[in-house]
C-alpha cells in the first residue's frame, strides 16, 4: 500500500481550466425548489401544509453539468430534448443566462420538470413531470443534425443519463462513429450512468457512477473496501472501459484504470448540507480538466475537491475556480493506492 500527496498539481494549474472546451449530451431538466414553512395540517386530508414563501428554478441532469463546467470559466456546449412549451423556454433562458450555449432540440414530450417542496429546508415531496419514452424517430434525426457537426470539434464529452429516453447505445454509436470520422483520435467518452442502461455504455473512456450505481449495474455489494473493489473492477471489465471512478460518499472516491493501480481519494467534504447534483459537478470538473490535458489522477482529484464544495451549499451547486484553489491550499489531499 502507498500514499502519494497530489494537491500541488492541479492547483498550479487552476487557470488552465479557462481554455477546456466539453460537450455535454444528455436528459436536461428543470429542478424547481418551492420553500416555505409547515405550520398546521390541511382539514382536507392528513397532511402538512405548506405556505411557500420562495420559488426557485434551477438546471438539472445535463444542464447541471454544463452550468458546472461555466462556473469554472470552461466552455460548455448542451445537446437535449426538451417540449414546446414554457419550461422548455425557461430551461433555454436560464442555460444562455449561466454562460451555456444550448443546442436544443424540442419535441412532442414535455420539458422535464422536478418540482420539490421544502419546509424548513426538509423535502417534504418530489413531483416529477416526465416522459421516459425514447426519442421518436423525428427526435433521433433531429439530435443528430444537431450532433453531426458539433461532435468532431470536441476533444472530450460528457453523457447525462437520468433515463428520460435520450440516451441509447444507437446514439452512442452514431456519436462514436462521428468521433472517429475527424482523424485526429478518439473522443474521451465519459458517461454519467444509469444501471438500467448499463449495456448502452460499452467501450466508454470512462464512467462515473456512485456506489449505488455500481452496485446495481454489477450485482455486488460494496460495503467494504474489498467489495468496492471487486465491483469497480468487475465494471470496468464487463463494460471494456479504459477508466471506472466509483464515488463513495463519505468515503471519496475510487478510480479503476486498465493500465494502472486503483486509487482512492479521501472526502474532501467539511460539512455535508445536500449531495443534490453532486455527481454532475464531478462529471463536468473531470471533464473540464481533461479538456485541458491535466493527467487523469489529476482530474479526479479536482472533481473530488469540486464535489466536496458543492455539497456544502443547498440544491444543486456549483464550484468556482476560486473556492477549489482556496480547498486545495487549505486541505492537501493525500491519495491511497488500494491495490
Amino acid at each position: 500500500m502507498s500514499e502519494i500527496s497530489m494537491a500541488s498539481a492541479p492547483l498550479q494549474r487552476l487557470e488552465d481550466l479557462r481554455a477546456g472546451r466539453v460537450l455535454v449530451v444528455g436528459d436536461v431538466m428543470v429542478d424547481t425548489y418551492l420553500m416555505g414553512d409547515a405550520l398546521r395540517i390541511s382539514p382536507e386530508a392528513p397532511v402538512p401544509v405548506v405556505r411557500v414563501e420562495e420559488t426557485r428554478h434551477l438546471l438539472g441532469g445535463a444542464g447541471n453539468v454544463a452550468r458546472n463546467i461555466a462556473a469554472l470559466a470552461g466552455q460548455s456546449v448542451l445537446v437535449g430534448l426538451i417540449g414546446r412549451d414554457g419550461d422548455g423556454d425557461r430551461l433555454e433562458a436560464m442555460l444562455n443566462e449561466a454562460g451555456v450555449a444550448p443546442r436544443l432540440v424540442r419535441g412532442e414530450r414535455p420539458t422535464t420538470v422536478k418540482s420539490r417542496v421544502l419546509a424548513r429546508n426538509q423535502q417534504m415531496i418530489r413531483l416529477d413531470r416526465e416522459s421516459r419514452s425514447p426519442a421518436t424517430p423525428e427526435e433521433y434525426a433531429a439530435l443528430m443534425r444537431v450532433l453531426k457537426p458539433l461532435v468532431p470539434e470536441f476533444d472530450v464529452m460528457v453523457i447525462s443519463d437520468y433515463g428520460k429516453g435520450l440516451v441509447s447505445a444507437g446514439i452512442l454509436d452514431d456519436i462514436r462513429r462521428l468521433g472517429q470520422s475527424r482523424g485526429r483520435g478518439d473522443i474521451k467518452v465519459l458517461v454519467d450512468p444509469k444501471p438500467q442502461n448499463i449495456a448502452c455504455y460499452h467501450k466508454a473512456w470512462m464512467l462515473t457512477p456512485n456506489a449505488k450505481e455500481t452496485s446495481e449495474s454489477t450485482g455486488l455489494p460494496v460495503r467494504t473496501r474489498s467489495e468496492i473493489l471487486a465491483a469497480g473492477r468487475c465494471l470496468r471489465e464487463k463494460l471494456d472501459a479504459a477508466h471506472v471512478l466509483t464515488t463513495l460518499g463519505a468515503d471519496g472516491m475510487a478510480l479503476f484504470s486498465a493500465d494502472g493501480p486503483v486509487w482512492h481519494v479521501p472526502t474532501m467534504a467539511r460539512q455535508v448540507f445536500d449531495v443534490t447534483g453532486a455527481g454532475d459537478t464531478v462529471i463536468a470538473t473531470a471533464a473540464l480538466a481533461l479538456a485541458v490535458n491535466f493527467p487523469l489522477v489529476d482530474a479526479c482529484v479536482l472533481a473530488n475537491y469540486a464535489a466536496g464544495i458543492v455539497v456544502g451549499k443547498v440544491g444543486a451547486a456549483t464550484a468556482s475556480a476560486e473556492e477549489l484553489r482556496v480547498a486545495m491550499q487549505e486541505h492537501p489531499v493525500v491519495m491511497e493506492r488500494w491495490d
